[in-house]
């Protein structure tokens, strides 16, 4: 396991006696204590915050409902919004002085059914919260409310922007629009949580370096003269061109972008012809490219077409390709994730972190890391007292929400922790 630096479990040292804020990474006690008293004091509405959410769910760039229900709660709290040109989505700031953090939540959710038997199951049917969204909203309003009772009380040391993204589950992102913005241009740090159903909850978990994968798509289209089945050497067999394109293409783009670690290709949807007896002119492949390697997703465009010429050069058969990027690889700043996992160590002893393994899933967080310092943390959500440990996108997926409490706490350490230790 990564080693995130010495760090003794909250609440003692080796003798039992108390231990010392950690410097940096720890606020006083007295503001630690203000930290949970208030996050405390509104969990009960933050869990009701989700549930409404997770009833009312929308797909990318129509979360109206959303965005007003985050931007109202937000108002009460006196705080200014400025709303993201695109329709849906928000920023808001905290503070008017000093280093500014940010934090990130994402509004929308999926297009598939929701089968669980709750009373906050969706309303909205063929839509679903089923990737946790609505519990990282939750999560950035109540460190939202607690950041800002500590701003008003004079003991934020610095300014917070709360940035709620739309479109997360499109390519490329609401992240896109964000960072064109501006929005990040005086960061110094951001944050951002995800729900992981693989871990209990009480426990947290992340890693140096890339955390999730670059994700791109692919389309490849095929075509040649067709012909009948019964003569396959008069002509170019595009179904067997496609096998083996389905078989080679992994292997050869591998060979390209440093190794099986460093790639991975995986086709999805392969469409060719309508009858037994012919073969036809045009076959069509879809699937997508990863890599949790910047350098290598800067170069995977070309990789893959050399590959293609390697595998099809003298086949007779043509080809095209429709790249569409997706979204980079979110990778952890290596001090970003010694603030976040020294946090987490704090707020819930020295058992609760683990080192997460690399994902081969995208995030368009990672627009947001490759601008400035981030770290992403993934909490655990899963019950064991409930029933099978279901994976993200399951139709069934729920969380233990007390993780949302736990969230809070968390990311307002984050905060605190990142502002006082700054690299300078």
């Amino acid at each position: 396991m990564t080693d995130y630096g010495d760090v003794r479990p909250r609440g003692s040292d080796d003798s039992g006696a108390p231990a010392p804020p950690i410097p940096g990474h720890s606020a006083p006690p007295e503001i630690l204590r203000a930290v949970d008293d208030i996050s405390a004091e509104h969990e009960a509405e933050l869990v009701a915050l989700r549930r409404r959410l997770h009833a009312e769910p929308e797909l990318s760039f129509a979360e109206t409902v959303t965005t007003e229900e985050v931007a109202e709660r937000l108002i009460v709290e006196g705080l200014t919004l400025e709303r993201l040109p695109s329709g849906t989505g928000l920023s808001c700031d905290i503070g008017d002085q000093g280093e500014l953090v940010a934090l990130r939540a994402e509004l929308d959710a999926l297009a598939m059914p929701d089968s669980k038997d709750v009373p906050y199951r969706s309303r909205r049917r063929g839509i679903a919260h089923a990737c946790g969204h609505d519990v990282h909203v939750a999560i950035v309003v109540g460190a939202g409310i607690v950041l800002n009772r500590l701003h008003r009380d004079g003991q934020l040391p610095g300014r917070v922007r709360l940035i709620f993204e739309p479109g997360e589950e499109q390519v490329p992102g609401g992240a896109v629009e964000v960072v064109e913005l501006g929005l990040l241009r005086d960061v110094s740090a951001i944050f951002a949580v995800h729900c992981d159903p693989k871990l209990e909850v009480g426990v947290a978990g992340t890693r140096i370096g890339a955390i999730t994968s670059a994700s791109d798509k692919v389309e490849i289209e095929l075509t040649g003269p067709g012909g009948h089945t019964a003569r396959p050497h008069l002509t170019v067999d595009l179904v067997a061109l496609a096998a083996r394109l389905i078989e080679q293409l992994p292997v050869e783009l591998e060979q390209r972008m440093g190794g099986p670690e460093n790639c991975r290709m995986v086709f999805g949807a392969v469409h060719a012809g309508a009858a037994a007896n012919v073969i036809p002119a045009r076959a069509e492949l879809a699937g997508s490219l990863r890599t949790p390697d910047v350098a290598a997703w800067n170069e995977a465009l070309p990789a893959l077409t050399e590959a293609l010429a390697v595998i099809l050069g003298d086949t007779g058969a043509a080809w095209d390709v429709n790249y569409v990027r997706g979204v980079p690889p979110v990778v952890n700043d290596e001090w970003a994730a010694r603030t976040a996992a020294r946090c987490v160590r704090n707020l819930l002893g020295e058992e609760a972190l683990v080192e997460t393994e690399h994902s081969w899933g995208g995030d368009s967080f990672g627009w947001m890391t490759g601008e400035v310092p981030g770290a992403f943390l993934r909490l655990g959500t899963h019950n064991p007292e409930r029933g099978d440990m279901l994976d993200l996108h399951h139709s069934r997926f729920d969380v233990d929400e007390r993780v949302i409490l736990i969230g809070v706490r968390l990311l307002v350490r984050a905060v605190l922790g990142a502002l006082a230790d700054l690299p300078r």
